[in-house]
């Protein structure tokens, strides 16, 4: 039997994912049956849970590149521009509205809620670094502990995610990050 290169292993997990992420937005995590997502990628469940040990894997995995991607972001330019380019491109996103789906699931099976902790990890410690970085270099406010800092912005996100989930306007939303921006920062 031929061997398939890497780079069409890595091709077909990329395939995978694509399609998954677009179910997973149109549908939400519950909504997201196998045979919707085997439709979505068009691939058999055979394909996909060669590469993926069941939709939960499938759906974590999505998150941890995502998480990555934003954690990037986040160490370079701080967690309000992950948000600014939420709203540029929410399209980039979308399957994050299944947050809400995610909230419940995370009371409920303990399991889950590990995997998904760790996988949010890498997010929270790069905006930690960040946020060190910018109080060490006089730039954030020093009056209010990193961690709460942290949190503050987490709620933001949470907040964006929720926002953008469920359609509402994203007008001046823009204005309101400058706000959140403006809060963490150090008073001259």
């Amino acid at each position: 039997m031929p061997k398939v290169s890497d780079d069409r292993l890595a091709a077909r997990r990329r395939e995978i994912l694509d399609g998954a992420r677009h179910c997973f937005a149109e549908y939400g995590y519950d909504g997201a049956t196998v045979k919707r997502i085997e439709e979505s990628t068009g691939l058999s469940r055979g394909a996909i849970f060669h590469h993926y040990r069941d939709k939960e894997a499938l759906f974590l995995a999505l998150a941890h590149e995502d998480a990555e991607r934003m954690a990037d972001v986040a160490a370079e330019e701080g967690l309000v521009q992950v948000m600014r380019d939420m709203l540029t491109r929410p399209e980039d996103f979308d399957w994050l509205g299944t947050r809400l789906e995610i909230a419940r699931k995370l009371r409920t099976d303990n399991s889950f809620r590990a995997e998904w902790m760790a996988r949010s990890a890498e997010l929270e410690q790069a905006t930690l670094r960040r946020l060190e970085r910018g109080r060490q270099a006089g730039r954030l406010r020093d009056d209010v502990p990193t961690d709460v800092l942290l949190k503050y912005l987490d709620l933001v996100l949470d907040g964006l995610i929720t926002r953008l989930a469920s359609g509402q306007p994203t007008d001046d939303l823009h204005a309101v990050l400058d706000l959140v921006e403006e809060s963490v920062r150090a008073k001259d």
